[in-house]
C-alpha cells in the first residue's frame, strides 16, 4: 500500500508572461468562473494529443465536479514516458493552468512532448472535509512530478519537486527538460498492474477473509481459494479454507439464527457449501426462495444488492436436475427488478428510494445477471430478456469508465472517487461476458484498461484502496458521494478482487 505522509508545501508565482492569476474570484462569480473554465478545459481537450479527457477529481458539496483533463496512460506499464501532474491552488485562476496545458499541446517543443505525458488539474478547490481527494487524484496518475501554481498543500509520498517560478512557460519548459528518473510512486504502481491475474488471485487467496462469517464476502473469497488451490493443486490452501467453514459444516455454528431477522446476505453465503456441505446450501436455498411478494425476497429490501444475493443460491440451486424452478425463480426476480431500478441508459439507480447509481449496487445488479445467464438454458423462454438487461447495462457502464479505466463510486459522476469493489465487479461481469460470447470483442479494451485500474488498488501485500464502506440505500445522490473509503486490509475489497482476478485469468486462457 502506498502511504500519504509526506506534506509538500509549495509556492510558484507566475507572471503575466503568460496568464495573470487574480488572488481571488472577485471580478467574476464562482458560477461564471467556473462555466468559462470548463468551456476552456473542452476547448484545450479538443486540441490534438494528450491529455485529451476532460474528468474530474472530487465534487464541492453543491455537487459541482472540481474538473481535471487526463490522459488514459496512467497504468500502462508499457509506456516509458514520464508524468507529470499540473495543479492549480484553489485561491488561483484555472485559466493559468488550463493555458500551460495549452502551451503543451501545441508549443511544447517535440523533446519535451516525447518524453512527458501531463494530467492537470487547473483548481484544486477542495472542501475542508475532503482534503483526501487531492491526494488520492494526484497519487493515482503516477505522477513522476508535480507542479502547482499557487500555493498548495499536498500530501503524498512521492519524491516529486515543486519549484517557484517567475514565467510559467518558460520554467514549465526548463523543468520538464531536466533528465528525471521514474519516481518510486510510478514503479510500484507499474509493479502492481504488471502482475499476472493468477499471480494476484493467489495473493488474495491466502489473506481473505480475515474474519471468516456467513455473508456473501467470506463466501466469495472461499469459493475463490478453492479455485485456487485447484489450479494449483494446493492441498495446504484448500485445508485452510475447510478449516475456516467447519464450525457450520461441523453444525457448531448455525447458519442463520434461530430468533431475528435473516439478513439476505446471509443467505447469499450459503453459496459456499454448494459442493462442501449440500444440506447447508439447502438450507440458504429455503431462505433465498421464500418471497412476501412476486418475485420480491422475503428477507431482501428491494435494492440491487437483492439481484445478487437471492440469485446467487437460486441460480447454483437451478443447475441442478429437478431444482429448474429456482432458475425460473432467479431470472424472474432479475426481470422485475430491472423494470423497478433499471434506467434508459441502462444503468441501475440503487433503490427506488435510491437515486444514484451506486458504484457496488450496478456491480450486484451486474452479479446476478452473469451468475443466472451462465446457467440458464439456451432455450430458456426469458434468456433473451435477461440478456438485453445485461448488455444495456453493460454498454451504459462502459461509457462511463473513467480515464484511467477504474469504475466510480456514483458510476455516472465524473467526481464521484474511483471505487475498487465497483471496478472489480464490473469487470468481472465483462470479463464473463466476453468469454461467453454475451459481448462482442469491442469490449475487450475496457476490460484490459479496467483489470489494469483494479491491479494499481491492490497493493503488494494484498491490502485494498478505496473500497466503499457497507451501504444501505441513501435518499440522496450527496449520501453517496460522501460514503466513505477504506483503505487497508479489507474482506470486501478483497473478495472482489479474487473474483475480478480469476475472471480475468479465465479470459485470458481463453
Amino acid at each position: 500500500m502506498i502511504r500519504i505522509r509526506r506534506l509538500l508545501w509549495t509556492t510558484v508565482v507566475v507572471v503575466t508572461a503568460l496568464v495573470a492569476i487574480p488572488t481571488c474570484l472577485t471580478r467574476l462569480t464562482r458560477v461564471a468562473a467556473a462555466q468559462a473554465a470548463a468551456d476552456a478545459l473542452r476547448d484545450v481537450a479538443a486540441l490534438a494529443g494528450e491529455p485529451r479527457i476532460v474528468a474530474a477529481a472530487g465534487v464541492t458539496r453543491d455537487e459541482k465536479p472540481i474538473a481535471t483533463i487526463e490522459n488514459p496512460g496512467a497504468f500502462d506499464a508499457a509506456d516509458a514516458k514520464r508524468r507529470v501532474v499540473l495543479i492549480g491552488a484553489p485561491s488561483g485562476d484555472p485559466a493559468a493552468a488550463i493555458d500551460l496545458v495549452r502551451w503543451f499541446k501545441t508549443r511544447a517543443p517535440r523533446a519535451v512532448r516525447s518524453r512527458w505525458t501531463l494530467s492537470a488539474l487547473p483548481l484544486a478547490h477542495f472542501d475542508d472535509a475532503d482534503k483526501q481527494s487531492l491526494a488520492r487524484w494526484t497519487t493515482f496518475q503516477a505522477p513522476d512530478l508535480v507542479v502547482t501554481i499557487g500555493s498548495v498543500a499536498l500530501q503524498i509520498d512521492a519524491p516529486v519537486e515543486s519549484i517557484a517560478v517567475e514565467n510559467a512557460a518558460t520554467a514549465f519548459e526548463k523543468l520538464l527538460s531536466q533528465p528525471r528518473d521514474m519516481s518510486a510512486l510510478h514503479r510500484a504502481l507499474n509493479q502492481r498492474v504488471g502482475r499476472e491475474p493468477l499471480a494476484m488471485a493467489r495473493l488474495l487467496a491466502r489473506r481473505y477473509p480475515e474474519a471468516p462469517g456467513i455473508s456473501y464476502i467470506p463466501a466469495l473469497s472461499w469459493i475463490g481459494a478453492l479455485r485456487v488451490a485447484a489450479i494449483d493443486k494446493d492441498e495446504a490452501l484448500r485445508t485452510r479454507v475447510l478449516e475456516q467453514m467447519k464450525p457450520w459444516i461441523s453444525g457448531e455454528k448455525q447458519l442463520f439464527p434461530a430468533a431475528g431477522r435473516i439478513q439476505l446476505t446471509s443467505v447469499a453465503g450459503a453459496m459456499a457449501f454448494e459442493d462442501t456441505a449440500p444440506a447447508l446450501f439447502d438450507e440458504g436455498v429455503a431462505a433465498a426462495s421464500r418471497e412476501k411478494a412476486a418475485a420480491t425476497p422475503e428477507y431482501g429490501q428491494g435494492w440491487t444488492d437483492d439481484m445478487f444475493m437471492a440469485t446467487s443460491v437460486l441460480a447454483r440451486s437451478g443447475a441442478r436436475a429437478g431444482h429448474e424452478g429456482d432458475l425460473e425463480r432467479a431470472a424472474n426476480l432479475l426481470i422485475a427488478y430491472a423494470a423497478k431500478l433499471q434506467r434508459p441508459d441502462g444503468l441501475f439507480n440503487h433503490a427506488i428510494d435510491g437515486p444514484a447509481a451506486w458504484g457496488r449496487g450496478n456491480g450486484f445488479a451486474a452479479f446476478g445477471l452473469v451468475e443466472t445467464l451462465s446457467r440458464l438454458p439456451t432455450n430458456h423462454a426469458r434468456r433473451g430478456q435477461l440478456l438485453d438487461i445485461y448488455r444495456r447495462q453493460m454498454a451504459g457502464i462502459r461509457t462511463q469508465q473513467s480515464p484511467d479505466g477504474a469504475w466510480r463510486q456514483v458510476i455516472d459522476e465524473a467526481g464521484a472517487y474511483r471505487e475498487e469493489t465497483a471496478t472489480a465487479m464490473l469487470s468481472s461481469a465483462m470479463s464473463r461476458g466476453l468469454r461467453r460470447g454475451w459481448l462482442d470483442s469491442s469490449y475487450q479494451d475496457t476490460v484490459k484498461r479496467s483489470w489494469r485500474a483494479l491491479a494499481a488498488h491492490v497493493a503488494a501485500d494484498g491490502t485494498v484502496i478505496d473500497v466503499c464502506a457497507g451501504t444501505g440505500a441513501g435518499p440522496t445522490k450527496r449520501y453517496y458521494f460522501d460514503r466513505p473509503a477504506i483503505t487497508g486490509a479489507d474482506d470486501r475489497g478483497g473478495a472482489m478482487a479474487l473474483t475480478a482476478a480469476l475472471d480475468m485469468y479465465e479470459l485470458e486462457r481463453r
